[in-house]
């Protein structure tokens, strides 16, 4: 007898587990889930998205000096491989600090 209600818990816990829905899955539901074409840009303005532009440009002019230095040994193949091994700080120290003679 102990052994069925035992059972009876488990298998009621089993269902309610298996059944609930959570609140993010009721994204479904919407009438509209897409937006149209028409304003399927309307939520990033004019302004934000000349912002987002001249960021961008920044940033590809004044790389990091860690972006640099990877970019230079992508560029020479023995470094590269030395890079996979021992990572590219390490390769870059050993490839090109070296040679301009800073240690």
């Amino acid at each position: 007898m102990k052994s069925l209600v035992l059972l009876a818990i488990l298998a009621a816990l089993a269902v309610v587990t298996s059944c609930y829905e959570s609140h993010e899955s009721m994204e479904s539901y919407e009438l509209y889930p897409f937006i149209n074409r028409r304003n399927a840009n309307t939520f990033i303005t004019p302004q934000q998205r000349w912002r987002a532009k001249v960021q961008e440009r920044i940033r590809e002019r004044s790389k990091p000096v860690h972006e640099l230095n990877r970019e230079a040994c992508d560029d020479y193949r023995l470094c590269e491989r030395y890079a996979m091994v021992y990572g590219y700080n390490a390769a870059y120290n050993r490839y090109f600090r070296e040679r301009r003679g800073a240690k």
